[in-house]
């Protein structure tokens, strides 16, 4: 089973998986952004912290859970920035995101891409989807898997060159300089090695493929 956790519910599409619903129902705190409120609170369910610049809801809405509102009126940031700085300044540093994909594909890129940023500062952070889950890394390591499991791999740095082991297809010192040369690989066994330069970012996929994800 899903590990408590703080679960940031973005505005994209909802979960509709039973791995990522799973996360939103044992998740030890629950923090929208902004609008996502309207759609948890559809699903049955009560958000504990509402934060962005609460556009997205009504008058009405903001009244009934006036006691979980964190109004952030900058427009720097995006609502997902802005909900996981709340988590960090509440000490709340082990993470899953979930809604972050979907909707709008420029919103899912640039989710994906501050994963880089946010693992810096948290504990441990995930980005679950209906298919998979993505984490960034900046360490060479070993990796947990399952043997025949979906792995994609993307260098959020360009030109970062990684040796692989345990995967399908084996990189030896390859240097990735497009996103789609390291994708649709597959895991050996339950575990595989990557190493690369640290202080680097890649972002891991393992695609859930019908089973539990830990």
């Amino acid at each position: 089973m899903p590990e408590k956790a703080t679960v940031i519910l973005a505005d994209g599409d909802f979960p509709a998986d039973p791995i990522p619903l799973s996360f939103l129902e044992k998740a030890e705190r629950i923090v929208c952004c902004d609008g996502a409120a309207l759609a948890l609170v559809r699903h049955g369910m009560t958000p504990d912290a509402i934060v962005g610049d609460l556009d997205s809801l009504s008058a009405d809405f903001r009244k009934r859970y006036s006691e979980c509102l964190v109004h952030v009126e900058e427009q720097d940031d995006n609502d997902l920035t802005k909900a996981f700085r709340y988590c960090m300044e509440n000490g709340w540093k082990n993470i899953v995101i979930l809604g972050a994909t979907g909707k709008r594909e420029d919103h899912t890129l640039g989710n994906l891409s501050l994963l880089a940023d946010y693992s810096l500062q948290a504990e441990k952070i995930s980005l679950v989807t209906d298919h998979g889950i993505f984490v960034a890394v900046n360490t060479p390591g070993r990796f947990e898997s399952s043997k025949g499991e979906q792995i994609s791999i993307f260098a959020l740095d360009e030109g970062i060159k990684v040796t692989s082991e345990n995967l399908k297809y084996p990189m030896k010192e390859y240097p990735l300089r497009r996103w789609w040369q390291a994708t649709l690989n597959e895991a050996l066994e339950e575990n595989f090695s990557l190493d690369f330069e640290k202080g680097k970012f890649l972002l891991i996929f393992r695609a859930f493929r019908g089973r539990k994800i830990s």
